[in-house]
């Protein structure tokens, strides 16, 4: 549906409703009038058909919340009512200060005066409504993706591992609430660029005699101009829009790792896609526990007995029961043993292991029993000098 349609055809008034109806209300009075104006109740009776498909057309952009908040805001900054309102004009259709009414100025014959015989109204006003738009010159105003943002959230080890949802909040470009992205202050208009004739290009020659299309440096690329800015944006037409939203931490996630979140980045301009939001995961470290890619690490301390004798000893796992592991007689410092299907949940469903360090603890003092016995384990294991190997060569 066209620009100019939206200008001059007034939905509300078609169905009967006030501007500020509920839907409820839209929907009852669409109801009525589609049931009285129906063909099938009106064989042959081309005005009620007619009338049938207005309907239609104005309860397909009332009863949609997206397309009758557009519908609103182009009315109202165009002046509503199928008016075209300008700097300093207010009067009603077919006065001065407003075109489009019955029996007023027609708003393509204008604009195609004052551009050169060809101009089509959508030209002027398709930047502003999220539209692409092709003006004589060929140039093209391209839909601009919005700006990727960046936040950051801190969450637990256990966390990190079982996944989880935390709060945050995001500041990022949007459009200006004041002058609703125009740039232009209230109740005025931007005017097409004069420079690149509203196409946001202009060619510029290069050193090897070719043409290059580069963003117009007087309009910035917008194809239009603002005389009067906005003093809210100062002309920009975007502003700072802050945010809340629940963000996903999917279970596994690395210390360190960014996480894409697509389309909830800065809103696009022209009808672009908005921008993507990167969130960076720090992680705290736990207390007990490590990693190890999909696997949980952890150092058992034992001792000297224990390593020397063998036994059997508890581990924790994170999140869930005790899990008890056999320790062989004569098992060194530092060995790992390896507990299946305790570690961090992988993308296929399957999980990681739990990677177990024995860590021997040596006392820092003894009784001097113990010491006794000690003494007497040496005498009697009377073993070699266990350094020996390193004066081999």
């Amino acid at each position: 549906m066209s620009t100019k349609d939206w200008l001059e055809k007034d939905y509300y008034k078609i169905l009967g409703v006030s501007k500020d109806a509920k839907p409820e209300e839209i929907k009852k009075a669409f109801r009525k009038l589609a049931r009285e104006n129906h063909p099938d109740a009106n064989p042959g009776n081309a005005s009620a058909e007619k009338r049938f498909k207005e309907i239609s057309e104005a309860n397909s952009v009332l009863s949609d919340a997206t397309k009758r908040k557009e519908y609103d805001e182009q009315r109202s900054l165009f002046g509503g009512a199928g008016g075209f309102r300008f700097p300093g004009g207010g009067g009603a259709a077919g006065r001065p200060g407003n075109f489009g009414g019955a029996g007023g100025v027609n708003m393509e014959d204008l604009f195609r005066n004052a551009s050169g015989g060809d101009a089509n109204i959508s030209d002027l006003f398709g930047n502003l409504f999220g539209g692409t738009t092709t003006r004589r010159t060929g140039g093209v105003r391209n839909p601009r993706r919005g700006t990727d943002i960046e936040g950051e959230v801190t969450i637990d080890f256990n966390q990190a591992v079982e996944g989880t949802t935390v709060q945050m909040q995001t500041v990022s470009d949007a459009p200006c609430a004041a002058c609703r992205g125009t740039g232009a202050r209230s109740g005025t208009m931007p005017k097409v660029c004069p420079t690149c004739q509203g196409s946001g290009m202009k060619s510029a020659q290069s050193a090897g005699g070719f043409s290059i299309a580069e963003p117009c440096p007087d309009c910035r690329g917008r194809g239009l101009v603002v005389e009067d800015p906005c003093p809210e944006c100062g002309g920009s037409g975007r502003g700072r829009s802050t945010n809340t939203m629940q963000v996903r931490v999917p279970a596994g996630v690395n210390d360190g790792q960014r996480i894409r979140i697509k389309g909830k980045g800065g809103a696009g301009e022209n009808g672009g896609a908005a921008g993507d939001l990167y969130v960076l995961v720090n992680v705290r470290a736990h207390p007990v526990f490590g990693r190890k890619g999909d696997n949980l690490t952890l150092d058992a301390p034992v001792t000297f007995a224990e390593a020397a004798l063998g036994a059997q000893i508890e581990v924790p796992t994170l999140g869930g029961p005790r899990v008890r592991l056999r320790i062989p007689a004569g098992t060194p410092n530092g060995r790992t043993f390896r507990v299946r299907g305790k570690g961090i949940r992988k993308s296929n469903g399957q999980h990681g292991d739990l990677l177990v360090s024995v860590a021997v603890q040596v006392p820092t003092q003894l009784s001097s029993e113990a010491s006794d016995a000690l003494k007497a384990y040496a005498d009697a294991a009377g073993a070699g000098d266990p350094r020996a190997s390193l004066f081999a060569g």
